[in-house]
């Protein structure tokens, strides 16, 4: 096994992740979203060692093409008198890969990136997208100042691409930083090209619009889990009226929307669970549930257009609980209660 990388190496990493930010050339919001995908990859697929990560461009390209659906859909309120429309995300034409999706999405009457995948033009949209990421912002993100810096993978070869010794667990160990990163600066490129201007207007929830699934969406998907799970808040137990769908793992810790992730939770106690990580009798329960209800959570997730899968849920979780017992986190219990996550949680991924 390779040794993870030490501290001034992972401080190395960061400096130049920011020196990315600072001195890259962001034409279109591309790198942000190979950004976004490699962290999400690292969490999913690597592991916490030192290890190189081989990926190939389609798994990436799939992963542009979940992070770039939502945005083929029109934006802004109209209140400014523009009619709401495509927000903009390339300083030149719009960027191929919305095109794409949006040409896709109009062809087939597919709702959602999940029900994409069962179509017989799926291929040929993925196939387009990868070919788009391969040419485009795998070849060119590593450009800063003026110079190419190769800190995180040499270059594409025969459709896959290899994160260098340490950048895996370096994006595993910052995830929530290189999110936040990728996007504050997403959604500053947005903002500061012209034609979006009187799309923008005056709404101001275009974080939530770009990166998280809409309330409408969750309403239906809370009507489902309740059919499913029963009107029970999943830690309290208690019968409820009114429920919130609650992220087990938190968005803070992980920023993607998994359908097998969510659960039913009483308003009072989603907000004291807040962004903490579950204690351990409500992370063996879940784990319970995800292999109880693991097909009809991913039918659920389908309707709705969350993806992930179960399995892809347990490594995310094992990461999360992990990262948290190296840093000397504490598990939720219940309001006030809290306990401190030692190896034993590790043992239920065992």
């Amino acid at each position: 096994m390779i040794p993870i990388p030490s501290s001034d190496q992972q401080l190395d990493f960061l400096s130049r992740l920011q020196r990315l930010f600072n001195e890259g050339d962001f034409t279109a919001t591309y790198k942000f979203a190979l950004l976004a995908a490699l962290a999400d990859l690292s969490v999913e697929l690597g592991a916490d060692d030192g290890n190189e990560l081989d990926l190939s461009v389609r798994q990436i390209g799939e992963r542009f093409i979940y992070l770039y659906w939502r945005h083929t859909l029109p934006y802004g309120d109209g209140r400014n008198g523009t009619a709401p429309d495509t927000l903009v995300q390339n300083n030149g034409t719009q960027a191929a890969v919305l095109t794409a999706i949006s040409g896709f999405r109009a062809q087939s009457g597919v709702t959602t990136p999940q029900m994409a995948r069962a179509h017989p033009g799926y291929q040929a949209l993925l196939t387009s997208v990868a070919r788009t990421v391969a040419s485009q912002p795998l070849k060119y993100l590593q450009n800063v100042g003026g110079t190419t810096d190769q800190f995180l993978y040499e270059g594409v070869e025969r459709g896959r691409v290899r994160l260098k010794r340490g950048v895996c667990y370096c994006f595993r160990r910052f995830y929530p930083l290189v999110q936040q990163l990728v996007r504050s600066h997403w959604i500053g490129h947005i903002k500061a090209n012209q034609r979006n201007f009187s799309i923008l207007g005056r709404s101001d929830d275009l974080e939530a619009f770009l990166f998280e699934t809409s309330r409408e969406s969750l309403v239906v998907f809370g009507g489902l889990l309740r059919t499913l799970d029963g009107p029970y808040c999943f830690y309290c137990r208690r019968e409820m009226g009114p429920a919130d769908v609650d992220h087990f793992i938190p968005f803070a810790h992980y920023a993607r929307d998994l359908a097998h992730n969510f659960v039913l939770a009483h308003p009072g106690c989603n907000r004291r669970k807040s962004d903490s990580l579950a204690a351990r009798p409500h992370l063996e329960r879940w784990l319970e549930r995800l292999t109880k209800h693991q097909d009809a959570l991913t039918e659920i997730g389908a309707r709705i257009g969350l993806g992930g899968g179960p399995e892809v849920n347990r490594r995310v979780a094992s990461w999360a609980y992990a990262t948290a017992r190296a840093g000397g986190g504490h598990g939720w219990v219940a309001p006030g209660q809290y306990e401190s996550i030692d190896q034993g949680y590790l043992c239920c991924f065992a």
